[in-house]
């Protein structure tokens, strides 16, 4: 960012008769940034930007499309990342598996319908998609941000996320399974007078190293009325949970339903 000095000095070796790329070379500033001071030369105001995110504004509001938000949140605590970029960028990155190319496309989706001002780019690794986006908002939308694994450090929701998790719990848990957790056909057999018979039912699991984030999971699986165990018993520091009575099974194939 140059301060307004720097961009008079640029304009005066301009009127001087310089050409913009000699210019451009001596002051480090480029031609399209000098063409721009020609039409307007105070900088715009940082507010002016920030005014475009509702949790920068003076009286924060809760984000646009709440319900793709939960989701994108869910996505986040599980394979999603914020990290800082050039003049006060941010860019988010969410980690989508090749194997599932439905996620990636519901990944951008949400992404989108947060931030429609922004870019949504899909850059390919060996076995995945890091589903990636810029906005300088990203910090305002995602403060669990920080440095070092989630599991290392504290993880917690503000009010207004709490709020938006409260009302739209669903998007949240499937933000999670289709991160951290799977659906998947578990059996049994049992033998019976002699007779070996196999039984097969499905199962949800979700794992995560980070206790915070297991209890997020728990705490939204309850408030919709799903049965979960953790290492075989209720507890929640266990990094496993699973989804197993088929009433529960039941609700999570309506609002969640397996990877795809």
């Amino acid at each position: 960012m140059y301060d307004l000095d720097a961009r008079k000095r640029a304009l005066a070796l301009v009127a001087e008769g310089r050409s913009l790329n000699s210019v451009s070379k001596q002051t480090g500033a480029s031609r399209a940034a000098i063409r721009s001071w020609l039409v307007r030369l105070e900088p715009l105001p940082s507010v002016t930007r920030r005014g475009q995110c509702v949790r920068c504004r003076p009286q924060p509001g809760p984000p646009a499309a709440p319900g793709p938000y939960a989701y994108l949140l869910g996505l986040y605590l599980g394979d999603g990342c914020v990290s800082r970029q050039y003049r006060g960028n941010y860019s988010l990155r969410i980690i989508c598996a090749d194997a599932w190319p439905g996620l990636i496309d519901a990944c951008a989706d949400a992404i989108r319908a947060v931030r429609p001002e922004n870019k949504v780019f899909r850059v390919q690794r060996q076995g995945c998609v890091a589903v990636t986006s810029c906005s300088i908002h990203w910090p305002c939308l995602f403060p669990q941000h920080g440095p070092g694994p989630k599991h290392e450090r504290r993880i917690a929701l503000e009010s207004w996320q709490q709020a938006v998790v409260d009302a739209y719990p669903w998007p949240f848990i499937r933000g999670l399974v289709h991160s951290d957790g799977c659906r998947i056909t578990n059996w049994t057999e049992r033998t019976t007078r002699g007779a070996t018979k196999r039984y097969e039912y499905p199962r949800y699991f979700f794992t995560n190293r980070s206790a915070d984030i297991i209890r997020l999971f728990c705490d939204a699986l309850d408030r919709v009325g799903v049965e979960w165990k953790a290492g075989g018993q209720r507890t929640r520091p266990a990094e496993n949970i699973s989804v197993a009575r088929r009433a529960s099974v039941a609700l999570m194939d309506v609002h969640v339903g397996p990877k795809y």
